[in-house]
C-alpha cells in the first residue's frame, strides 16, 4: 500500500523545504510519489487567502507552468494524467515556531500567522474538493498540567502552558476544523500531535532554536573557546520527549496512507528526560568538560511532557526507531560539519 498510494497523487507539502519537510520529501521520493510541489515561500504567503487561491489553482496546472514551486534534488517529476483534485493530498507542515524567548517575544504574530494559514489553507482545501488534509499540531497544544503520558482524550482538560499557548492554541484550532468539516462536508482531513523533534538539519539560529540544536551548539562554541561555565535557562526540572526529525516523517507519512480518522493522534517516541539529564548528556556527547549553570530566572516552560504513542501503533502502525543518544551524535557531527 505504501508505494501504490502515491503512485497516482499530486502532494503539496507546505513547509516543504524545512528541517521536517525536507524528510519527508526524501520520504516521500522513495515511496514513488510522482508529483511532489513545495511553494516557495517568496511566490505564495499562505497567511493570506489570495495567495492560497493562487497556490491552489497553481498545483492544478502541468508540471512546466508551476514557477513557484521547488523541484527537490534527484525528483523526477512525472505529471499524473487526468488529475483531479480528489487525487490532491495536502500535507501541512509550514509554522511559524520558536523556542520559548521566540515564544515570549512575538506571541502574537506566532498566534496569527499559524491560524491564519491552517485555517484558511484547510477551508480552501475542502472547497476545492481536495482528496485529503494532513494537519500537523504541536506538542504546545496540551494543557500545562496535563497527566504524564499525555493521552490524546485529555488535550481538552486545561490551558496550555503560558509561554507557547498563542502558538499551541492557533494550532489547535486546525483540530477542531477538522472534525467540523468532516461531520459536516465528509472532508477528510487528520490531525496529528507530534511532540518535540530534532535531527540534522535543525534551525541553530540562538534567536529561535529549541532546546536541543540550542545547548548543541552553546556546547561546542563553548569548548572550543574554553569556557569554565555554560548557562542554562530553567532550574533543569522540567522533562520533555524527543522525536528524531525521520521517525516523524515516518510518522507522517503512514498516517497520510492509512489513517482516516477524526480523532487526534499523538507522534512521539514515549521517552521522557530531564532537562538537566538532557544537558549533561550533550556535554558528554560534545565534549564539552565546564560546569552546567542554571538560571533560575529564566521560565522553565511546561513542567513535564511525554506523550502516549499507543493510538499511533494501532491506528496506523507507527512506532519510532531511533535510540536518542545515537539521534543526538547524528545531530552533533551534522552540526560540526555544517555550521560553517
Amino acid at each position: 500500500m505504501t508505494g501504490k498510494f502515491w503512485m497516482d497523487k499530486r502532494v503539496i507539502v507546505t513547509g516543504g523545504a524545512g528541517f521536517l519537510g525536507s524528510f519527508l520529501i526524501g520520504k516521500l521520493i522513495r515511496r514513488g510519489a510522482a508529483d511532489i510541489l513545495i511553494p516557495r515561500i517568496e511566490h505564495y504567503d499562505i497567511t493570506d487567502s489570495d495567495s492560497i487561491q493562487d497556490l491552489l489553482d497553481d498545483a492544478m496546472l502541468p508540471l512546466d507552468r508551476r514557477p513557484g514551486h521547488l523541484i527537490p534534488d534527484g525528483f523526477n517529476p512525472v505529471a499524473v494524467p487526468d488529475f483531479i483534485p480528489a487525487d490532491l493530498v495536502i500535507i501541512h507542515l509550514a509554522a511559524h515556531v520558536g523556542g520559548i524567548g521566540a515564544n515570549r517575544e512575538h506571541p502574537a504574530e506566532f498566534f496569527y500567522d499559524n491560524l491564519m494559514m491552517g485555517a484558511q489553507l484547510m477551508h480552501q482545501a475542502w472547497q476545492r474538493g481536495v482528496g485529503k488534509f494532513v494537519a500537523i499540531g504541536t506538542v504546545c497544544a496540551y494543557p500545562k498540567f496535563t497527566p504524564v503520558p499525555f493521552k490524546e482524550e485529555d488535550i481538552w482538560n486545561g490551558y496550555p502552558e503560558e509561554t507557547n499557548a498563542p502558538y499551541g492554541l492557533a494550532k489547535k484550532m486546525l483540530l477542531v476544523q477538522a472534525q467540523a468539516y468532516r461531520q459536516q462536508y465528509g472532508f477528510n482531513a487528520i490531525f496529528l500531535l507530534p511532540v518535540n523533534l530534532y535531527g540534522p538539519r535543525d534551525n541553530f539560529n540562538p534567536t529561535s532554536s529549541h532546546v536541543i540544536p540550542a545547548l548543541i551548539r552553546k556546547c561546542l562554541e563553548g569548548q572550543e573557546r574554553g569556557e569554565k561555565e555554560l548557562v542554562v535557562w530553567g532550574d533543569g526540572s522540567p522533562t520533555r520527549e524527543f522525536l528524531y526529525v525521520e521517525d516523524a516523517a515516518e510518522g507522517i507519512l503512514l498516517a497520510s496512507e492509512r489513517y482516516d480518522g477524526s480523532e487526534p493522534v499523538n507522534l512521539g517516541s514515549g521517552n521522557e528526560i530531564s532537562i538537566k539529564d538532557l544537558a549533561e548528556c550533550i556535554a558528554l556527547l560534545t565534549g564539552f568538560e565546564g560546569k552546567l549553570v542554571w538560571d533560575t530566572t529564566k521560565p522553565n516552560g511546561q513542567p513535564r511532557r511525554s506523550l502516549d504513542v499507543t493510538r499511533a501503533e494501532k491506528y496506523f502502525g507507527f512506532r519510532a526507531g531511533m535510540d536518542f543518544k545515537e539521534g543526538l551524535r547524528r545531530t552533533i557531527e551534522w552540526y560540526r560539519q555544517n555550521r560553517k
